[in-house]
């Protein structure tokens, strides 16, 4: 798979990264299996959190024989130095490590968020001595909301940041333009969630009744190749590194068998239009 440069983490990764999820709740024979067909293929970036049900464990186990040759990323989404400190105690043993490639504050949806968070006693205290420690190599970002992922990089010069860079939430709000901007002229690393989601489930009972229960949006469905690569073409054409799939194999191993395709032939006029029109289907239904 084509590797690309990682902003300034030094870091080469795959065009196309492992979400924890995709090894949740599914049994640690299937977590391995999807892990080994990912690794034959390239994928060398593995991002998890603790919040991911039984995640952390599964790919932990899954991870052993690789653990050298892969980039690792985890998170935290506590607010405050003292949980937080716990809660890495529990990843680095469930991922069994001793560091991190990139930690990452995680979920970041508003801006009494980042005041806590850098505030006294706040999880960006640890963080900044993990890096000095060298448990993290880089220090990430994780945010639903730009405005509170912009006050971030205002305060601490995170080395990457992960985002919902979406088809069609950009194409209709301009959502994540001003951030990847801000990411590009700090040379951070730019991964993009939820370039594959189509729109927000409309209820629990259509989650649950779908292929797809574990993602927390509704995926493009799979069968719909034109659809699915050109919503990867678009988040690759905002100048993102590496698209991140929803937490379903199917949607992971799509990305996975068509990144190639995607790379090769750009977003074009075309496809703009083709993504034109499937906005005038879902525009007005929520995202997120």
């Amino acid at each position: 798979m084509n590797r690309r440069k990682f902003g300034r983490t030094g870091f080469e990764i795959s065009a196309v990264s492992y979400g924890g999820i995709v090894s949740m709740d599914d049994g640690q024979s299937a977590s391995d299996r999807y892990v080994s067909w990912a690794i034959d293929r390239g994928v060398n970036y593995f991002d998890v959190a603790p919040s991911y049900g039984d995640a952390q464990e599964k790919l932990g186990n899954s991870l052993k024989p690789y653990r050298s040759r892969v980039h690792l990323a985890c998170k935290t989404g506590q607010r405050m130095r003292a949980e937080a400190e716990k809660e890495l105690e529990g990843s680095l043993k469930l991922l069994h490590t001793d560091h991190f490639d990139v930690y990452q504050l995680h979920g970041i949806a508003s801006m009494q968020e980042v005041e806590t968070a850098f505030g006294p006693g706040g999880v960006m205290e640890l963080m900044r001595e993990l890096k000095e420690k060298g448990v993290a190599a880089n220090i990430g970002i994780t945010a639903h909301s730009e405005d509170a992922a912009l006050r971030a990089l205002e305060l601490y010069d995170f080395d990457t940041v992960l985002f919902p860079f979406n088809w069609f939430m950009n194409m209709e709000h301009g959502m994540g333009s001003r951030l990847i901007q801000a990411a590009k002229a700090r040379n951070m690393g730019v991964l993009c969630m939820k370039a594959f989601i189509e729109r927000k489930w409309e209820n629990d009972e259509e989650r649950k009744a779908s292929a797809f229960p574990k993602s927390w949006c509704k995926p493009i469905d799979v069968a719909d190749v034109r659809f699915g690569e050109a919503a990867m073409k678009y988040a690759l054409s905002l100048g993102v590194d590496t698209l991140i799939p929803p937490g379903n194999y199917a949607s992971f191993s799509f990305a996975v068998d068509h990144i190639d395709e995607c790379l090769k032939h750009p977003l074009n006029d075309a496809d703009r239009r083709f993504l034109e029109e499937k906005l005038t289907q879902v525009r007005g239904m929520e995202f997120f």
